[in-house]
């Protein structure tokens, strides 16, 4: 790998605590501390992304398995962590900061695009907050697997390079139910253009250190924002408008596949809309938008899946509170937020016509789209696997065996009922379509997914790999590289019964 290509501009840029001290602590007015990776003696290598290796840059592995857990780095790699503050489940907690990650720098390929590399779960930092820095393989193959995922269904996100046994075994608390147990660590190697987050600006606006807000603002904008070309406050309003809309569209793109993040905290929003910190997430099976996977979530149901995009709205105005400073102007702010639904909400029923295969939204589409879910959710049917039928459905199609297979409940007469007045609606819009049933089609299948990388399927990956077998590690890495196609039938079914009750297929905690 070009390992001499990675650089660290942005601890040359910003103040830092250059110590190299892991002792967890606060590091007032400073965006970064420099920490070494703990460093392992027996790591080994469980899967390596070399099309994206050689996408940002990096090349070909050759024999630098080692820089994968942060071991024997050239002189070049200057490691460390960023500070950042944030809003956990609607409370101000103060400086927060990359606990699990550590930072080797960015590349830049031969295109002239950044790519920023770091570490998760290559030991401590000043900011894990009495934990080891650490990661177990469980979370660490959720981790890896879900970002790629996300990438193939064409969704803003991180993107993991590697996955790696540390040849260490790590305790953790799975549900925090008083069972602590040990279980294989790992570390994976994750990129973005920029991991950047709505905290790292709150940070520098709580502790009053305006300059440096201001030289965080205008790198953010020279290095990832190149459309915005204004100078003065309108830049920051640029620059804001932006974030809302970025965020606005990737919130839209989780509700079209059914992603729950599951620990919507300010620190865990990306500056760039990406999805980013894969803790507690679930794709949905049933929908149902009261749905959280994060059983700390419990019983508030803060980040549940159909709240999803209130609490977007919610972390822009602490966004918009901390580049105040820079902004100072309340009614712009006021009005850019207050908009942010209007214009979620048109995105949404947009992405939802695609779903349903219409060619336009109408006004009484939202009358049909609020019957729907409701339909959804007292059938109890599996989100990804409604849509797949209705590109099917034809007059002689088994209505109730057909959805009593995409159902987690018996459908009785009454909802048979209801589902196929449902399916007659469906069809009698279907008809004001000015685009031919076919072109129809063909948008619901560029639209909707055909494999969703569901909770119970990373939980049999993760037992395989626990067990020294990649069988289903390759064969999910395939699929996931497909969405919209249906390699494995066997995947795209409704998640087995047998797993509805076991921990990690439909449920983890914060710290999962």
């Amino acid at each position: 790998m070009n390992l001499k290509n990675i650089k660290q501009p942005f601890i040359n840029i910003f103040p830092g605590d250059l110590s190299k001290n892991p002792i967890q602590r606060n590091t007032p007015k400073v965006l970064f501390s420099t920490i070494d990776p703990v460093g392992f003696d027996h790591p080994e290598l469980i899967v390596f992304n070399e099309k994206l290796s050689e996408e940002i840059g990096l090349g070909k592995l050759n024999d630098d398995e080692s820089f994968l857990v942060g071991n024997n780095l050239p002189e070049n790699i200057k490691t460390y962590a960023t500070a950042y503050a944030g809003h956990q489940f609607g409370n101000w907690a103060g400086q927060l900061g990359d606990g699990r990650a550590i930072l080797a720098g960015e590349i830049i390929n031969e295109n002239g695009k950044k790519t920023e590399l770091q570490w998760k779960g290559a030991g401590a930092t000043p900011y894990s907050r009495h934990a080891d820095g650490r990661a177990v393989l469980r979370s660490s193959v959720r981790e890896y697997l879900m970002s790629e995922a996300m990438y193939h269904l064409g969704i803003p996100t991180t993107r993991g390079l590697s996955l790696s046994f540390t040849g260490e075994n790590v305790v953790r608390d799975m549900m925090y139910s008083g069972n602590p147990q040990e279980e294989k660590g790992a570390v994976v190697v994750r990129t973005a253009e920029s991991f950047l987050r709505f905290g790292h600006f709150e940070l520098m606006s709580a502790q009053k250190e305006i300059d440096t807000l201001k030289k965080l603002a205008d790198f953010t904008v020279e290095n990832y924002f190149p459309e915005i070309t204004s100078q003065g406050e309108q830049k920051y309003k640029d620059f804001f408008q932006a974030i809302c809309t970025k965020t606005a569209d990737l919130m839209v793109e989780w509700f079209r596949v059914g992603f729950v993040h599951g620990v919507m905290n300010t620190d865990n929003m990306s500056i760039l809309g990406l999805t980013i910190d894969y803790g507690p997430f679930s794709m949905m099976d049933e929908y149902d938008l009261n749905f959280t996977p994060n059983s700390t979530d419990l019983p508030g149901r803060r980040y549940a899946f159909g709240k999803q995009g209130q609490i977007s709205q919610w972390n822009l105005w602490q966004l918009a509170n901390a580049l105040f400073a820079l902004i100072k102007d309340e009614k712009f702010l006021e009005e850019t937020l207050n908009s942010y639904g209007t214009y979620f909400w048109e995105a949404h029923d947009k992405m939802l016509c695609k779903k349903f295969g219409f060619d336009d939204l109408k006004d009484t589409d939202e009358e049909f789209f609020s019957n729907w879910q409701g339909l959804m959710q007292e059938l109890h049917l599996d989100h990804t696997l409604f849509f797949g039928l209705l590109e099917k459905i034809t007059s002689i199609t088994d209505i109730k065996n057909e959805f009593q297979n995409i159902s987690y409940s018996i459908l009785d007469d009454i909802k048979l009922k209801k589902l196929e007045n449902f399916i007659q609606v469906y069809k009698n819009r279907l008809d004001e379509n000015s685009i031919s049933k076919d072109e129809s089609i063909n948008l619901m299948k560029k639209t909707n997914p055909k494999f969703l990388l569901r909770n119970y399927l990373l939980f049999e990956c993760i037992e395989e790999i626990n067990e020294g077998k990649t069988e289903m590690l390759e064969k999910l890495t395939r699929a996931l590289e497909n969405p919209y196609e249906e390699i494995y039938p066997e995947f795209s079914v409704k998640r087995p019964a047998n797993y509805d009750d076991i921990s990690g297929c439909s449920m983890l905690s914060c710290s999962s």
